[in-house]
């Protein structure tokens, strides 16, 4: 990802007439989901709050009560929600009637945060357009969702991706589904990747993660997995390196419960492996970094993701990480994380073992990941971001 600094991209922009605007986005998920698309939505919003405050932006929420999660945000966007009958049918104003508030509230640019856009955008008038994708998962592993989703998300990101004047992708590997799945051309789509929350990268005193490590009951020494507990994140794995392994290691395993956390623990049942694996199912993100800096090794076995974002926040943390093959992983830990087949748990057990010995080897891994991480920050992903801006505007 190439860095060229943010003031004269800055400057090209002014040069070229990209001054004060109308900027709209779609803040559904920004307003209502505590992680992931939420959390991306708001470091977008936020962050073009932070480098253009001069813009009017205004946020579209379907429901002005749901947004509680807006309030990490400055104050001085315009919240629009739906109005009249609307009020009655959120989630169809979001799709087939916002962008006549588009328009009428003289959006010049507007940014569909979470895959998709309005269908009837293109009516918006003097409103040029971008649609940020994070994933296809649904076709590249349809059998993790039900028919009648895996019809509905492949309508609107298939005519959100034709429609937009210009799509993000927030990794070369969804760039590459992108193109393969919805045939459109590499030309109109920029990677711009995803970062993380500055707190990972803070260093927490003693005290703090010892105060984090007694409420939680955490054990002296562990294996850290942060993610969804379902089928694709593929926990399972990591349960199973468990028996390989020459390190009787403990697991903590963090992050929603679904019915495959019960598969997980009824595994761990059967093979007397229950009291080494901690679930921690409602973890305050204000804890979440002091649980990775309490860490040995970070595991992500995920069999597929668009970016990976529990990597970064494990390199921002200074902890060892292990991925999986398959997907973009290594474009989240980059070279000096290390990489295993989703359905090899002696190559996971093997790789644990080598490092809980290896003091030398995770210090390194830490160095490494530091430096990849840094490739993250907000300055330079926000750069990424106007470019792709600046070639909406002036094209």
């Amino acid at each position: 990802m190439p860095h060229h600094g943010l003031l004269p991209v800055l400057r090209h922009c002014l040069k070229h007439g990209f001054t004060v605007m109308v900027i709209g986005f779609d803040a559904k998920r920004a307003a209502q989901n505590g992680t992931g698309l939420g959390n991306y939505s708001r470091f977008v919003i936020g962050a073009m709050f932070n480098h253009r405050p001069g813009d009017d932006y205004c946020l579209y929420v379907p429901s002005p009560r749901r947004n509680r999660y807006l309030t990490t945000l400055p104050s001085n966007a315009r919240i629009v929600s739906p109005s009249g009958i609307w009020r009655r049918l959120p989630s169809l104003w979001r799709s087939a009637a916002m962008s006549a508030d588009i328009m009428r509230d003289g959006v010049e640019l507007f940014h569909g945060l979470s895959n998709e856009l309005p269908l009837d955008i293109l009516k918006a008038r003097g409103t040029r357009s971008i649609v940020t994708v994070h994933d296809l998962i649904f076709l590249r592993h349809p059998s993790y969702y039900k028919p009648i989703d895996r019809r509905i998300y492949d309508f609107k990101f298939r005519r959100a991706c034709v429609n937009a004047d210009r799509v993000i992708a927030v990794s070369e590997c969804t760039k590459r589904d992108i193109m393969s799945c919805y045939g459109i051309d590499g030309g109109k789509i920029d990677v711009v990747y995803q970062g993380c929350d500055k707190a990972f990268s803070q260093v927490l005193p003693d005290a703090v993660k010892a105060d984090v490590a007694r409420r939680y009951a955490l054990p002296p020494r562990f294996v850290l997995y942060v993610g969804s507990i379902e089928e694709r994140k593929n926990l399972l794995l990591l349960a199973q390196a468990m028996r390989f392994a020459r390190h009787p290691f403990r697991v903590v395993a963090v992050g929603r419960r679904t019915p495959y956390a019960d598969k997980v623990s009824a595994w761990l049942e059967r093979n007397g492996l229950a009291d080494r694996v901690t679930m921690l199912h409602s973890v305050s993100f204000a804890d979440l970094p002091a649980i990775y800096q309490l860490a040995d090794v970070f595991v992500y076995p995920s069999r597929y993701e668009g970016f990976g974002i529990p990597l970064l926040e494990a390199l921002c943390s200074g902890v060892p990480a292990i991925g999986a093959t398959g997907s973009c992983l290594e474009e989240a830990g980059g070279s000096g994380s290390v990489y295993v087949n989703p359905d090899d748990p002696k190559e996971l057990a093997w790789q644990l073992d080598r490092l809980l010995d290896d003091d030398e080897a995770r210090h390194a891994m830490v160095a490494m990941g530091k430096s990849h991480a840094a490739r993250f920050t907000e300055e330079r992903l926000i750069a990424d971001l106007l470019r792709t801006y600046d070639k909406v505007i002036n094209t």
